[in-house]
């Protein structure tokens, strides 16, 4: 079984004053919270154990938000970051919820979507061996960790924010490991940021041969959401697929019916709790009602 970890930790200071009084990963993104998003991606990965990471001034709101989360068919605890040391810290902070088992670590701020998205996903879930990332054509690369692949398609190496990229394939904030990954976390050194940098993590298994990289094409969107703007094309994105397809992107009780987490007498009494007259529950009421 893989166990699922969200990091949601962070000050999010490049989005203040927004986030001066909650948590970027609580920010509305359209009809939802930003922590939605990311949290969709587990459960569609089939992933039911998850770890949400936050800080501790921000860890009440997330309980407050998505409880034990047995009523969508998950098992939900918390972890607090006490200090940002980097998305490798996100594995030490977890050793002891994972266990034996493998990783996906997807980053709170992060929004993926695409046909047969959870499809693909599952697949590299069951092949994985080692470390599996994503990869996103990006018109910016130099903002981003970029991949590096030779002739024949391989990832052979990863560059962080280079002046002059090799390429334009970001590596996005979604990532597979093995269990050997907790092991290479704890004997990682401090940058000179002081944190434990998911880039040297991933370097690690690439120099063994044993990184692959995924291109998430077209087809597929992929949002950072680190900034005012990133956050408000993230919404209209939502927005405008919602209101053409008359489908919801991370509707958490969607996806945990859709993936039989739930049955349908208790999609029945989540639609009762939002109330069948709200837009949500109308919403609710016609995923029960199809087949």
């Amino acid at each position: 079984m893989m166990r699922g970890i969200i990091l949601a930790g962070g000050t999010g200071s490049r989005l203040r004053p927004l986030t001066t009084i909650t948590s970027k990963q609580l920010l509305p993104v359209y009809d939802k919270p930003l922590v939605y998003y990311p949290l969709s991606v587990l459960m569609l990965a089939g992933i039911r154990e998850i770890l949400v990471i936050s800080t501790a001034q921000h860890q009440p709101a997330f309980r407050d938000l998505l409880g034990d989360g047995s009523h969508l068919g998950l098992r939900l605890r918390y972890a607090v970051q006490p200090a940002p040391r980097g998305l490798a810290d996100a594995l030490l902070i977890g050793r002891d919820f994972i266990g034996d088992e493998q990783i996906c670590l997807v980053l709170g701020d992060n929004i993926f979507y695409g046909h047969e998205f959870g499809f693909m996903l599952r697949r590299e879930v069951e092949k994985l061996d080692g470390c599996t990332l994503f990869g996103y054509p990006v018109a910016d690369p130099e903002r981003y960790g970029v991949a590096v692949l030779d002739e024949s398609e391989r990832l052979v190496g990863l560059v962080e924010k280079p002046a002059r990229p090799p390429g334009n394939l970001a590596v996005t904030g979604l990532y597979l490991y093995d269990n050997e990954a907790l092991r290479y976390a704890a004997e990682l050194s401090p940058s000179a940021r002081g944190e434990l940098e998911i880039t040297d993590l991933n370097r690690r298994f690439v120099a063994e041969g044993r990184a692959r990289l995924v291109k998430l094409g077209r087809g597929t969107a992929w949002f950072d959401t680190g900034t005012t703007d990133s956050l408000l094309e993230a919404g209209q994105f939502v927005q405008v697929m919602q209101k053409r397809q008359g489908v919801q992107i991370a509707c958490l009780e969607e996806v945990a019916y859709r993936m039989r987490y739930i049955d349908g007498d208790r999609l029945g009494e989540l639609i009762d709790r939002f109330g069948a007259d709200s837009e949500q529950g109308r919403y609710l009421s016609r995923v029960l009602d199809t087949p």
